[in-house]
């Protein structure tokens, strides 16, 4: 059997710039240990708003080469990182970004949202099965805010972890394999509101305006968070990474905002959500490693 890196890590997201948002300081530190860290992106964000207006003609109702661009800042944002496997789910352009819930993207043909759930996991059974890694980090159920593509990644990851565990889907494709570990992304309540207040403190003026805390995916009560995941020493990484998704994200110091132009916190301590598998800590407290708990033995 191929040797692994103790650690393996496999995040699924829905677009480019998702993972460098949600988990970039995660990535960087767990890279930077010698963990194997693996990105598999579902779409390549063809319908995204585009901030820059040098490059508005990428937009899917003018050129329509959005995607393709934001392919090559997804490589660039994984250097930023130090992540040198990251894969595109079924290959480049297979899912279509599906735009907002309820738009005529939704339904058209090769759209993420339209997939079938299990034709599409087992594109992921692929990559689980050759990585075998120990944890897992994506959505939760409503996608963290109710786009629709983030919701399908959630399906679709949660369905390829039960197909790869099984001996009897495609067993000539891969060995079985049980990821341990299963996580959110998720943004304790508490800490959203701290670093909306300090923005509105701080930089009043950085953006036309401030998020609101509905604004800000996967906000839950603080008692929900297992994991924290402290990624102080990496946060010049994160901020690059975030900054390479230039046709998506404007970086002003400690703050971003996306096309909506409503300024938001750059978090360097990330937040996780635990659904699968042994909490590592003591009872009452969170874990401050998404592998604690697992013996570090690779399999």
């Amino acid at each position: 059997m191929t040797d692994h890196p103790a650690r393996r890590l496999l995040l699924v997201h829905a677009h480019p710039d998702d993972e460098s948002i949600n988990n970039g300081a995660t990535m960087a530190k767990y890279a930077a240990e010698g963990a194997q860290v693996t990105l598999v992106t579902c779409t390549l964000g063809e319908e995204g708003e585009v901030i820059p207006p040098s490059l508005a003609h990428l937009a899917s109702d003018r050129d329509d080469a959005l995607g393709p661009y934001r392919q090559g800042e997804l490589g660039a944002a994984m250097k930023e990182l130090g992540v040198t496997d990251h894969r595109l789910l079924g290959g480049p352009g297979r899912y279509r970004d599906s735009g907002m819930m309820g738009a005529e993207q939704n339904r058209r043909q090769g759209a993420f949202w339209a997939a079938d759930v299990d034709e599409a996991a087992g594109h992921l059974v692929e990559v689980i099965r050759s990585v075998r890694p120990q944890v897992l980090v994506t959505y939760d159920p409503d996608g963290g805010y109710g786009h629709p593509d983030h919701i399908q990644a959630h399906r679709v990851a949660t369905r390829a972890t039960e197909l790869a565990a099984d001996p009897a889907y495609r067993p000539g494709d891969g060995d079985p394999h049980t990821i341990a570990k299963i996580y959110w992304t998720r943004v304790p309540r508490r800490v959203a509101e701290e670093g909306l207040a300090r923005l509105r403190e701080t930089a009043p003026d950085a953006f036309p305006g401030v998020a609101a805390l509905d604004d800000l995916p996967g906000v839950v009560d603080d008692c929900r968070i297992a994991a924290e995941i402290d990624g102080t020493a990496h946060a010049a990484a994160k901020s690059a990474a975030m900054r390479a998704h230039a046709t998506q994200i404007s970086v002003d110091g400690p703050f971003f905002t996306l096309s909506n132009d409503l300024g938001q916190p750059v978090l360097t301590t990330e937040y996780y959500e635990l659904v699968r598998g042994p909490h590592g800590a003591p009872r009452g407290t969170r874990e401050d490693d998404l592998f604690a708990g697992l013996a570090e033995a690779g399999r």
